[in-house]
């Protein structure tokens, strides 16, 4: 029987490692800042922050690095164990790539599991990471946290609807997303640079990733008043 203990399982010598990574690299036009939105204030600290804090309470992750542009040095004092490496690209999927790269040159093996997350999902969960984790730890593919759709679904033409489109089988990708370090970075440098996210790449490889099921509050902050939202459901955290 597998050893269920996640001190355990991390210090495994032989057996897959789990990694994480942060693309950090965004320059967020849609939410409106003057900075990227990553270092905006929300409840009291730069997003990041709250993103790296759930990771470092996962005893699971091994190696983790932050991918920051170039010249960036807003994140001087990172949270443990996180390493910040100024390998950002020009696209997500360039940073991802770049950061596995890091990755790969801090010991990390291609067996082994990355959890790529986006640095302005500020409010997933330790227990979400874990969840993601327990799923495709033995997997043949790996997976991501998603969310069922909840929503009626419009596709528009001109600003008005075009139709309505069957929200049925239809899930919201969040992240983390969990791969093996070597597939992922084959199925990154075929696909190239218009995915927007890894789960895609491996798609476009030919490789069906496994649904986790995340959470509505697991949004990316994308617009200027998910902003007051995080607040607010941090605040309510804390309290």
């Amino acid at each position: 029987m597998p050893d269920s203990n996640p001190l355990a399982q991390k210090q495994a010598p032989d057996g897959p490692r789990f990694h994480a990574l942060i693309p950090c690299a965004g320059s967020g036009s849609r939410a409106g800042s003057v900075s990227p939105k990553q270092y905006q204030p929300v409840a009291g600290r730069p997003m990041v922050h709250h993103t790296l804090d759930a990771f470092a309470r996962v005893p699971r992750i091994h190696i983790a690095v932050v991918a920051v542009a170039p010249g960036d040095d807003r994140l001087s004092e990172p949270v443990a164990p996180f390493e910040v490496v100024a390998c950002g690209g020009a696209t997500r999927a360039a940073t991802v790539r770049n950061g596995l790269q890091a990755l790969a040159q801090r010991g990390a093996r291609e067996s082994d599991w990355v959890l790529v997350h986006d640095a302005a999902r500020c409010l997933v969960t330790p227990a979400q990471i874990e969840a993601l984790i327990d799923a495709c730890q033995h997997d043949a593919v790996g997976g991501l946290l998603a969310h069922p759709l909840a929503d009626t679904l419009k596709s528009e033409t001109d600003g008005r609807v075009a139709a309505t489109v069957d929200r049925s089988g239809k899930w919201l990708a969040q992240t983390p997303q969990m791969f093996r370090l070597g597939a992922l970075a084959q199925a990154l440098a075929q696909a190239g640079e218009r995915v927007t996210d890894e789960a895609s790449a491996m798609e476009a490889a030919g490789h069906r990733p496994l649904l986790v099921p995340g959470g509505a509050m697991n949004f990316k902050i994308t617009w200027p008043e998910d902003f007051a939202l995080a607040e607010a459901i941090l605040g309510s955290r804390a309290a």
